[in-house]
């Protein structure tokens, strides 16, 4: 069964739909034009028939209203993710997180790490080397894209283009379901934006941390790996090669796999034992 709706969260509403009946995994998207949490991981939640999957669309996209705040957007999401587990009576839950939703899954496990079991970071973002800017061509585009005053459909599928590897992936229907989205919800923030910093808090992280990232990745290139698997204490890296920034939609079925065996506690195994 699925539900899709608003929750309440005293002064602030976060979107979501819900599948399944199980323990709780919390999927967190990305920042990209047009994000949703579906249209990141709809695709996955088959797999994960067994969980009770918690799909969010993040302060600003999606369903969920833009935020008025002056935090940085990474710490305000963090706080309003741990908001609506509280409303929907989850305690402690796995978090899985693409690119900006995963360094927003981060932070939780940073300032509530009595909420998280597993951590799945793909890609995640706040964490940067200290030679950027410049950007990353992805991310250059992005930042475009945000800061266009009427983007345009080609902006976006050239944006969509970008985030695989094999090009016959951005498909019309595709970039048309993105670039509708994205002018239902277009994040007016400052270009780039304020998302805040995590490097200090890495060995915070304690809960058992798997990265996934595509090796081909113009977004957050893998070079940017290092630093995050070096800060976590219990952190493990899978690159999949011929891949770009959304690994969960271009390699769905290995991305499903890899995803499923770690939260059934089969990478860590060791290291918590």
């Amino acid at each position: 069964m699925r539900v899709t709706s608003m929750l309440e969260l005293g002064g602030s509403r976060l979107g979501y739909t819900e599948v399944g009946v199980g323990r709780p995994v919390v999927w967190l998207h990305g920042s990209g034009p047009g994000a949703t949490g579906m249209s990141n991981f709809g695709g996955n939640l088959a797999a994960f028939g067994e969980y009770r999957n918690i799909v969010l669309d993040l302060p600003g996209w999606g369903s969920s209203p833009r935020p008025e705040t002056d935090e940085p957007l990474i710490f305000h999401a963090a706080e309003q993710v741990c908001r609506a587990l509280t409303a929907l009576g989850i305690e402690r839950a796995h978090l899985v997180g693409n690119s900006y939703g995963g360094a927003v899954a981060m932070r939780v496990a940073m300032r509530h790490p009595e909420r998280v079991d597993r951590l799945v970071l793909m890609a995640p973002g706040g964490v940067l080397p200290a030679d950027a800017p410049p950007w990353p061509v992805g991310l250059d585009r992005l930042f475009a894209y945000m800061a266009a005053p009427e983007p345009s459909r080609e902006a976006m599928a050239e944006f969509v283009r970008l985030m695989v590897f094999d090009e016959t992936l951005a498909t019309e229907s595709l970039v048309d379901e993105r670039y509708a989205s994205s002018l239902r919800a277009h994040p007016e923030l400052p270009i780039p934006p304020n998302f805040g910093d995590l490097t200090p808090d890495l060995g915070l992280v304690a809960a058992p941390t798997l990265l996934v990232w595509g090796r081909e990745d113009q977004t957050v290139p893998l070079a940017w790996a290092d630093r995050i698997l070096a800060g976590i204490p219990d952190a493990e890296l899978r690159v999949l090669p011929h891949c770009r920034h959304w690994v969960q939609y271009e390699r769905a079925a290995e991305f499903n796999h890899i995803v499923r065996e770690f939260l059934q506690g089969g990478a860590a195994a060791v290291a918590e034992g």
